[in-house]
């Protein structure tokens, strides 16, 4: 290499100061000194002190300082014994040709002879680590797809204040959450309004779908029952006005109007009955609640094959719901009869016995005396006879006086809680008892408490109540 090579500096003196120069150094007597070191050198077999080819020994040069003539100053004993073990008279003065510049040694002097080596080794190794570093894999940055360069990031989703998650549990499908915003292909869809007619004041109240349903709740089911009945109840509900908004069914309502406030369609408190009397009569809490439940089930509603299903309820079971055709004629794939126990331990007017006279009997049910006279033969009190029940375990027809009814006329007609009853002649009175309220058909309401305490969802108590049925959003459906 280019830098391990000896630099020789060779004085080239002019005439004149030749003469100078030897005035200067026969004061110090070490003409005398280098003379006899340049025959020590070439009588020595070392090259390394040689002079260069055409350089004669007795050459007379500038005088090297006498900062340098000593061995102990110019070779320290360690460099000596490092780089030759030869005898030191042979360095004992500094040759003329390796004079240092400016007292300092030589870059690449006889003291450090393995520095050319080390330089070499690390040009080696940098050869060899250039490539490798050329060639390590590097983690380039993944092109992001056009469709997504321009969308906008997604908003953090927002827990209303006292707002719990819905606890779900094993084996039943979650409810499913409320939609993301719709893109830019999807037209927005307003939330439908809702036409009241309220009863008590004879006028049409038009409010937001959800805002109604709040007032249904709050009408429809006590607000003491467990979350998850709430919003069972609320989705039923929802599910309720869907059906006939999707329709745009009008019927049983006045002109202008979708539905009225009554059990007729579907029970409701105005909003500002609930403001008036719930928000500013201690039952802010209760109100509250009821919100909750409508905001966690926000658009959600049953549907079956696509469609909003009629979502009927009722108050208590007798232990059963109802086939629909038992009660309505009409046979509904998701309005089957199930098993019911909670109503029995959970109801507190689970039966309950009204008193009636014969007249009142005869006149409700459209009988004569004559009739009843000869059904009897001649006695003055009806003759109640079960012919068949229901598979929901209530009285499906009924002979009374003669005549045959349906457990549900008997029950419309003499004004009973249930279709399912027993009864009791007093003199010339009836007492009957009935086992639960209601018709019977769909989501017992005194049930899904029921279920909610043991600890079921509203997806599964719907689940139970309404067969085969799944869940679908109502904004999409109405849109």
């Amino acid at each position: 290499m280019k830098d391990s090579q000896v630099r020789i500096r060779i004085p080239i003196h002019h005439p004149k100061e030749h003469h100078q120069a030897s005035l200067a150094e026969e004061g110090s007597g070490s003409i005398a000194t280098l003379l006899q070191k340049n025959k020590l050198m070439q009588q020595q077999p070392d090259t390394r002190g040689a002079l260069p080819a055409g350089i004669k020994p007795n050459r007379r040069t500038t005088a090297v300082p006498s900062a340098v003539n000593s061995v102990d100053t110019a070779l320290p004993i360690a460099g000596v014994a490092a780089h030759d073990t030869r005898a030191a008279s042979s360095l004992q003065v500094p040759l003329p040709h390796l004079r240092p510049s400016a007292g300092r040694a030589p870059r690449w002097g006889s003291r450090r002879p393995w520095l050319p080596f080390a330089a070499m080794a690390g040009v080696l190794v940098l050869a060899m680590a250039v490539p490798a570093l050329m060639a390590w894999p590097r983690q380039t940055a993944q092109p992001v797809p056009p469709s997504s360069r321009t969308a906008a990031p997604a908003a953090p989703s927002v827990t209303a204040k006292g707002e719990t998650p819905v606890t779900r549990l094993p084996g039943v499908p979650p409810m499913p959450a409320v939609p993301a915003a719709p893109t830019r292909s999807v037209p927005v869809t307003a939330e439908p309004d809702v036409r009241v007619y309220v009863t008590s004041t004879g006028r049409t109240e038009t409010l937001p779908l959800e805002q109604y349903i709040v007032g249904v709740v709050a009408a429809e089911m006590p607000p003491s029952f467990e979350t998850e009945a709430l919003k069972a109840q609320a989705i039923a509900a929802r599910t309720f006005i869907a059906r006939r908004l999707l329709a745009d069914d009008t019927s049983g309502a006045p002109a202008g109007a979708d539905v009225t406030d009554t059990v007729k369609h579907q029970a409701y408190i105005s909003k500002a009955k609930l403001t008036r009397e719930w928000g500013h009569s201690g039952k802010s809490a209760e109100l509250a609640k009821i919100q909750q439940a409508v905001r966690d089930t926000k658009d959600t509603i049953m549907v079956y094959e696509g469609k909003p299903i009629t979502a009927s309820f009722f108050s208590t079971s007798n232990g059963y719901t109802e086939n629909s055709e038992d009660v309505w004629a009409k046979a509904v794939p998701y309005l089957r009869s199930v098993s019911s126990p909670w109503d029995k331990q959970l109801a507190p007017r689970y039966t309950e016995t009204v008193t009636l006279s014969r007249q009142s009997v005869f006149d409700r049910l459209g009988l004569s005396r004559t009739a009843i006279a000869a059904s009897t033969g001649g006695g003055s009190m009806p003759e109640f006879r079960i012919l068949s029940k229901t598979e929901g375990h209530r009285i499906k027809k009924i002979e009374v006086g003669g005549s045959i009814f349906t457990g549900p006329e008997i029950r419309n007609k003499l004004g009973l809680r249930s279709a399912e009853f027993t009864w009791k002649a007093e003199g010339d009175r009836i007492a009957i008892t009935t086992y639960g309220y209601g018709h019977g058909v769909g989501m017992s309401q005194w049930g899904a408490n029921g279920m909610a305490k043991e600890g079921h969802t509203a997806t599964q108590i719907l689940l139970h109540y309404y067969t085969g049925i799944s869940f679908a959003q109502a904004s999409r459906i109405l849109s």
